[in-house]
C-alpha cells in the first residue's frame, strides 16, 4: 500500500465531510460543487483500488488476508458514490449530512485498509 495515497485520500474525504457537514449545518442540500468534490474523492479511491490490485498481482500479500483486503478496497471505492446517490434522493439538509457521513466513513475505511495491509 502506498501510505501517501492513503493519507491523501483520507484527508480529502475528511475535507469533503467537513464541507458537506457545513452545508448541512447551514440547512442546505448538496450542490453541484459538492458532487465535484465527491468525484475527486472517488477518483482517489479508484487510484487506490488499482494500486492495491496491482500490488496483489505482483505477489505482495496483505497481512490479514487477501479476501478481506479486496473487500475493503471495493468498499472504499463504492462508499462515496453510494452516499452521493443517497444525497441526490434526499434534497434537504439531510442529503448533505449523508454525504458528510460518507466522507467520514471513507476516512475510517482507509485507516482500516492500512491496518489490513500490515501498516
Amino acid at each position: 500500500m502506498l501510505v501517501v495515497l492513503t493519507i491523501v485520500t483520507s484527508v480529502a474525504a475528511l475535507a469533503l465531510a467537513a464541507w458537506c457537514g457545513f452545508a448541512a449545518y447551514r440547512d442546505q442540500s448538496t450542490k453541484d460543487w459538492h458532487f465535484i468534490g465527491m468525484a475527486v474523492v472517488t477518483l482517489l479511491a479508484l487510484v487506490q483500488l488499482i494500486v492495491g490490485i496491482v500490488q496483489l498481482a505482483r505477489g505482495e500479500k496483505a497481512e490479514q488476508g487477501t479476501a478481506l483486503f479486496v473487500s475493503y478496497l471495493l468498499g472504499t471505492f463504492f462508499c462515496v458514490p453510494a452516499a452521493g446517490y443517497m444525497s441526490l434522493m434526499e434534497r434537504t439538509r439531510w442529503g448533505s449530512a449523508t454525504a458528510a457521513g460518507g466522507g467520514v466513513l471513507l476516512a475510517v475505511l482507509e485507516l482500516r485498509l492500512y491496518d489490513i495491509w500490515g501498516g
